[in-house]
C-alpha cells in the first residue's frame, strides 16, 4: 500500500529525476563503450546502497510483517516486541520489532553476495572502464535514493503503509537482477551487445520509478507489475494490546542482573547455532596452527555475536514492568511505553514455575503463562525476576508450584559420574596404544554423536536438580 502524493505536479517531478538517474547509464552504453562489467559495477554499487537504507527503512515501517513458513529471521524473538522508540523528534518512531529484517537483508549480502562479488572481482581480467559517464551515473543514482528516502519515504510518510517485509522486496529484486548480470559478465564476450544492455538499463528505469516514487507514473508501472507478482501477503495491521481503565494497583519492576543472568541460556543456544559452531571452530583452528591475527578476528565476531544476543535478550526482557491492573497482568514497556501483553488473571490462562537452568543456578525466577489467547505462540514469559515468591504474592497470581522439582543431590551425583564415564569412553579409545590414529579417527566420527547426545542429557538432568 502506498503513501498518497501531496501533489500530482510534485510526484510527477519526482518520477523525471528517477528516470534521468537511472537512464544515465544509456550514455555509457551507447556512446561511451562500455562493457558488461561497467555495467555491473554500477549496479553492485548501487544494489549495496540500497540494501544499506533498505535496513534503514525497514526500521521505521509501521505496518506488521506475516511470517513465512520455514524462514527465521536472526534475533527472532524482537517479532513479539511492540512500540516504537523516536530517537529525534523530527524523525519517526523505530520499531524494535523490524531490527531483525534489517539484520536479514545485511546478513544475505554479507554471506553471500559480498564474497561472491569479491571474487569475481579478483579473478576476472576485463578492467572496469572507469570513466566520467561512470562517476556521473553512480552520483545521480545515490542521489536519487537519498532524495526519495528524504522526501517520499520520510516526507509523504509512507512509512506508515508498508512494513519491513515489503521493504524488502526491493534489494531481493535488486540482487537478482545484479547476479543475472553477473551470470551475463561471466559467459559472454568482452563487449556484450548494445541492445542487451539497453535492454537491461529500460528495465532497471521502470523497476526504479515503480520502487521509489509515488507520482502517476510510478502507480501506473506499480500496478503492471502487481499483475505478474504473486498474491503473497507483505503487510498487515499491528496488532497493539488495549490497557484496561483500572488503575495500576501493584507493580514488579525487573532487576537487570536477573535478565543478564537469564540470558546465559541465550548464548549457550546462539554456539549450538551452526554458523557460529563452524566460527568456533576456525577460531581453535586459526589459534592452533600460530594464526594469531586471524584467530583475534575471528574471536572478536563471536564476541559481537554473542553481545548482540545479550542485547536483544535484554531488549526483550529487561525493559519491562509488570503490573496488576484490575482482574488484569499486563508486561509494559518503560522504554517504548507500551504494553507487550495482557493477560486475564482468572482465565483458562496457566501460570507455572519455569524449571529453567539459569533460575537454578542463579537464584532467579521465572514464570511460563501458556494459553493466551492474544499471543501467536499462546504462551507469554513472565521474568526472570530476582525473587519470584515476592512477585507471585504482589501479582496475587494463580501459580502452580509443582512445575519446578526440588533440589535432589542423589540425581545430580549420579547424572555426573555417569556423564564423565561416557566422556571417559572417547578418551581412553585416544590413548590407547592398541588403537592406530587412522582407526581412533574413524571411531570417534562413529560414536562421537552418540556419545555427546548421552552427555547432553545426562548435564542437562544433572543441572535440572541441582
Amino acid at each position: 500500500m502506498r503513501g498518497v502524493p501531496s501533489t500530482v505536479p510534485h510526484q510527477s517531478v519526482a518520477d523525471l529525476i528517477i528516470i534521468v538517474a537511472n537512464i544515465l547509464p544509456l550514455i555509457g552504453v551507447f556512446i561511451g563503450d562500455w562493457n558488461v562489467w561497467t555495467l555491473l559495477f554500477l549496479y553492485w554499487i548501487e544494489a549495496v546502497s540500497t540494501v544499506l537504507l533498505g535496513a534503514l527503512k525497514s526500521l521505521f515501517a509501521k505496518q506488521g510483517s506475516p511470517d513465512v513458513v520455514g524462514q527465521r529471521e536472526p534475533l527472532h524473538e524482537l517479532r513479539q516486541k511492540r512500540g516504537g522508540w523516536r530517537p529525534l523528534p523530527s524523525l519517526p518512531p523505530l520499531y524494535p520489532r523490524n531490527v531483525p529484517f534489517a539484520l536479514s537483508m545485511i546478513g544475505i549480502w554479507g554471506s553471500t553476495v559480498l564474497p561472491i562479488s569479491v571474487l569475481s572481482w579478483a579473478t576476472t581480467e576485463t578492467p572496469v572502464a572507469m570513466s566520467w559517464e561512470v562517476g556521473l551515473s553512480v552520483g545521480a543514482l545515490l542521489i536519487a535514493q537519498a532524495a526519495e528516502f528524504s522526501v517520499d519515504y520520510l516526507g509523504t510518510k509512507r512509512y506508515e503503509d508498508v512494513s519491513a517485509r515489503e521493504i524488502l522486496q526491493r534489494p531481493t529484486q535488486l540482487t537478482v537482477g545484479v547476479m543475472l548480470l553477473g551470470v551475463l559478465a561471466l559467459t559472454a564476450s568482452q563487449l556484450t551487445g548494445v541492445a542487451v544492455l539497453g535492454g537491461f538499463v529500460v528495465v532497471k528505469t521502470a523497476l526504479s520509478v515503480s520502487w521509489e516514487s509515488t507520482g502517476p507514473i510510478a502507480r501506473t508501472l506499480q500496478a503492471w507489475f502487481d499483475r505478474l507478482s504473486d498474491d503473497r501477503e507483505l503487510s498487515r495491521p499491528q496488532p497493539e494490546p488495549d490497557l484496561p481503565d483500572e488503575e495500576v494497583q501493584s507493580r514488579v519492576t525487573v532487576s537487570p542482573k536477573s535478565v543478564l543472568l537469564g540470558s546465559i541460556s541465550t548464548i549457550l543456544l546462539t554456539v549450538i547455532n551452526r554458523g557460529v559452531a563452524l566460527l568456533l571452530l576456525g577460531v581453535c583452528a586459526a589459534m592452533l596452527t600460530g594464526r594469531l591475527v586471524w584467530g583475534g578476528v575471528g574471536l572478536a565476531v563471536v564476541l559481537c555475536v554473542f553481545a548482540v544476543r545479550i542485547g536483544s535478550y535484554y531488549l526483550r526482557y529487561g525493559t519491562i514492568e509488570y503490573q496488576r491492573r484490575g482482574d488484569t497482568l499486563i508486561a509494559y514497556d518503560t522504554v517504548l511505553e507500551a504494553p507487550q501483553w495482557t493477560v486475564p488473571v482468572h482465565s483458562r490462562a496457566q501460570f507455572e514455575i519455569k524449571n529453567a537452568i539459569p533460575d537454578r543456578l542463579f537464584d532467579t525466577g521465572t514464570l511460563r503463562i501458556s494459553d493466551v489467547k492474544a499471543t501467536p505462540t499462546n504462551t507469554v514469559q513472565f521474568g526472570p525476576v530476582a525473587d519470584l515468591d515476592s512477585a507471585i504474592e504482589t501479582l496475587g497470581l494463580p501459580v502452580r508450584h509443582d512445575g519446578r522439582p526440588d533440589q535432589d543431590p542423589a540425581v545430580v551425583g549420579a547424572a555426573l559420574m555417569l556423564a564423565l564415564f561416557f566422556a571417559g569412553v572417547p578418551l581412553l579409545l585416544l590413548g590407547s596404544s592398541q588403537v592406530s590414529g587412522a582407526e581412533a579417527a574413524g571411531g570417534l566420527v562413529l560414536i562421537a554423536p552418540f556419545f555427546l547426545m548421552l552427555i547432553g542429557v545426562l548435564l542437562y538432568a544433572m543441572l535440572a536438580r541441582i
